[in-house]
């Protein structure tokens, strides 16, 4: 349940706060972070990469293609190009935080700091 959005080389699904919430339920995804620089975090994040830097940390990622990934960012700028990032690298199953942590902490739901970031 979202939006589909079509880009270069694929497309990604933007998402609600209250989607994410009810996927972290059932948790089957990686949880990319990519604000920079770092203010927090949504809890459950698995990576924290900052957009600039996903090809050149492109080991940390998933090897499967085609694994689901959600992306996030502060407002949906930095995450946006991020996602057209992941589908250049030949990632299939994305999803993005639309409005990104401002629309999570706006409905309710908290961020988290990581210790030694």
């Amino acid at each position: 349940t979202g939006t589909v959005v079509q880009a270069s080389n694929g497309s990604w699904t933007d998402i609600s706060p209250d989607t994410l919430a009810s996927e972290m339920q059932n948790k089957d995804f990686t949880l990319l972070n990519v604000k920079t620089p770092y203010i927090g975090e949504i809890s459950g994040t698995d990576l924290y990469i900052p957009y600039t830097d996903l090809t050149a940390r492109a080991s940390e990622l998933p090897t499967d293609k085609a694994a689901k990934i959600v992306v996030y960012c502060r407002s949906g700028n930095e995450s946006t190009v991020a996602a057209q990032t992941l589908l250049d690298m030949g990632y299939t199953n994305i999803q993005m935080l639309d409005g990104g942590m401002n629309a999570w902490t706006a409905a309710g739901f908290p961020l988290e700091q990581r210790g030694g970031m």
